[in-house]
């Protein structure tokens, strides 16, 4: 997909480059240093993009500088919904979400056909770029300087990468999240992978819908002999098959393309499946939000047809959707009966994270009473 704008009197264009899935500007204007924020403000608000022409440090300037201005609060503000409903305010808060991060999205930047940026001051994002996007084709393209700031930071984490204790003390215990995969940084859904008793057969282990790999890697180092990863994202691919490498578990690890299962059947299979039935709205919230919960009810509904005779599957999964009301205890215990399941064991485990304690954050109250589960199920 291409974009065209007029610059000095001239017709330019590049290719448009969205990970979020935004659409092409309808309106794009040059914009320099002399851009005063509250203008820059009012048109990303009436849906002009703006192309960056002066110094790339002041760019990142006015996007801090946008983003208080969508921070700040209204003199006269509607009334947030009660917390006794609870699926409103989280509606207004994907939507205030949204919102900003499509305001966000408008201030743009040109990469060059290798990936550099003729700015002042711009720094050299070229390795950053080929990690995410791969080898460069030659041809200008326009994102939204956002997205680039995100991908640096996720090329960051990718060289430091992630300490998860359960997979033993460092240095090998670390796993490196590529750019559009999801980080393992809530670490106590892996406590429970790390406690929960294994099956009495160990020869075999899948691991569905694997991202990162750190699971399959934590259920080799737990003894399971062979583990299959599988995944249906080419960047979750490539990026367990690293951390595998990495962690030299590539022996006993093998990492396939797949939607959900492999063929066969096993006598454990671990699903981390999205937690949240809602529409995601950029590549990386894949691995927080399912529509309609299709993953969850799709692992639930073939699962038991591929358990061997005293296999068991382990669903782990937070119960924020249930304090959001966006998916009940009943209905998730409906699709396990549905699917010929029933419960063996649940491992509860209460969250670390941040946003658990962050009284500030609009989910506050459901936040403080999530509770992440591991759920031996077994035929029924």
């Amino acid at each position: 997909m291409r974009v065209a704008w007029t610059e000095d009197g001239a017709e330019r264009q590049a290719r448009w480059r969205s990970e979020s899935g935004w659409p092409v500007p309808a309106r794009i204007s040059l914009a320099d240093d002399t851009l005063a924020a509250d203008v820059a403000y009012r048109l990303a608000c009436e849906g002009t993009a703006l192309l960056w022409r002066g110094d790339y440090q002041n760019a990142r300037q006015l996007l801090q500088a946008l983003a208080r201005r969508i921070d700040r609060k209204p003199r006269k503000a509607a009334a947030p919904p009660p917390e006794s409903e609870p699926q409103a305010l989280f509606h207004r808060h994907r939507q205030a979400q949204a919102r900003r991060a499509r305001l966000l999205s408008m201030v743009l930047v040109e990469l060059q056909g290798d990936y550099s940026i003729a700015l002042r001051r711009a720094p050299d994002l070229r390795a950053a770029c080929i990690e995410a996007w791969g080898a460069p084709d030659g041809q200008p393209q326009l994102v939204a300087l956002r997205e680039l700031m995100g991908l640096v930071g996720a090329h960051e984490w990718r060289k430091k990468g992630v300490e998860v204790p359960a997979l033993g003390p460092p240095p090998d215990n670390r796993i490196h999240p590529h750019y559009g995969v999801f980080s393992p940084v809530r670490g106590e859904y892996l406590d429970l992978v790390a406690r929960a008793p294994l099956p009495a057969d160990r020869s075999l282990a899948w691991d569905v819908g694997t991202g990162t790999g750190v699971i399959a890697a934590l259920l080799a180092r737990r003894g399971v002999a062979h583990v299959v990863a599988t995944d249906n994202h080419p960047r979750a691919l490539a990026c367990a098959r690293e951390n595998l490498q990495r962690l030299q578990l590539q022996d006993r690890v093998e990492v396939r393309q797949a939607d959900l299962f492999p063929e066969g059947a096993a006598p454990l299979v671990v699903c981390n499946p999205p937690w949240l039935p809602a529409r995601p709205s950029s590549a990386l919230e894949h691995a927080v939000y399912d529509p309609d919960s299709r993953m969850l009810a799709g692992f639930l509904a073939g699962v038991a047809a591929r358990l061997r005779p005293g296999g068991e599957a382990w669903l782990i999964l937070s119960d924020l959707a249930e304090h959001l009301g966006l998916r009940s205890r009943e209905q998730l215990l409906a699709l396990i009966a549905q699917g010929g399941l029933q419960v063996r064991e649940r491992l509860d485990i209460r969250p670390r994270h941040p946003k658990a304690a962050d009284a500030a954050d609009p989910l506050a109250m459901a936040r403080s009473r999530e509770v992440t589960s591991l759920w031996r199920l077994v035929r029924a």
